[in-house]
């Protein structure tokens, strides 16, 4: 004969379950909030610089985090490339400003005369001094590439049979000067400011060869 089973007495038979379904639901939540406010840390740091790019991917930030949200290993992934997304976003910062300074100083060395009468001859006994020379009588730079090609020119006798040879033995100082005259006058009128700046963001110390005399130009607007 089976008893009956009083009626006040409830049996619990899915506590465990429940209670079981309610911490991992909590623990998937709080797996959820942690990865959204590791998302927020990274897109905000990735679009707070002060770059162009950036300002308009925080435009769109909203739908970053997002799309980040929906898959998490996007975060990995930001989180192992930032620190060489912030050194190319530099690279360009640097780039950008170099290209503006190769463009102002291109567009000065446009503006200064090339001298139509020579002076007397000049003695030499090297490039770089026969340059040193021009500047000092003349009173105006030589351009960036011609600080260069005289350098160059220099570096050319080391080895030869007449390296010690003063320069004015082997080649006329008036033929010396208009050479360098020559070659002044093409980097001063067709140098692309581009090619500059990409030549100085290769040497850092390209002010070496950028001449810091500057004479006043009596019609710089023409």
């Amino acid at each position: 004969m089976k008893r009956a089973m009083p009626f006040g007495e409830q049996v619990d038979v899915s506590s465990d379950e429940s209670s079981s379904s309610d911490g991992d639901d909590h623990k998937a939540e709080s797996e959820q909030m942690s990865n959204n406010i590791a998302v927020d840390q990274v897109v905000e740091e990735l679009v707070s610089e002060e770059h162009p790019a950036t300002k308009r991917e925080a435009r769109c930030s909203v739908y970053a985090k997002n799309k980040i949200r929906r898959r998490p290993e996007l975060l990995w992934i930001l989180r192992l490339f930032f620190p060489l997304l912030i050194l190319l976003l530099m690279a360009d910062q640097k780039s950008d400003a170099l290209l503006r300074r190769a463009r102002m100083y291109q567009e000065y060395m446009q503006l200064v005369p090339i001298p139509t009468q020579t002076h007397s001859t000049i003695p030499c006994i090297s490039w770089a001094g026969l340059a040193a020379s021009i500047k000092k009588l003349y009173g105006q730079p030589l351009h960036y590439l011609t600080n260069l090609c005289m350098k160059q020119r220099d570096q050319m006798r080391v080895g030869a049979d007449d390296e010690v040879d003063p320069l004015e033995m082997l080649i006329h100082p008036t033929k010396a000067e208009s050479s360098i005259w020559l070659m002044e006058e093409v980097h001063r009128r067709t140098s692309s400011p581009h090619y500059l700046a990409k030549l100085w963001l290769a040497d850092p110390m390209y002010h070496v060869y950028i001449d810091p005399v500057f004479p006043k130009l009596q019609n710089p607007s023409k």
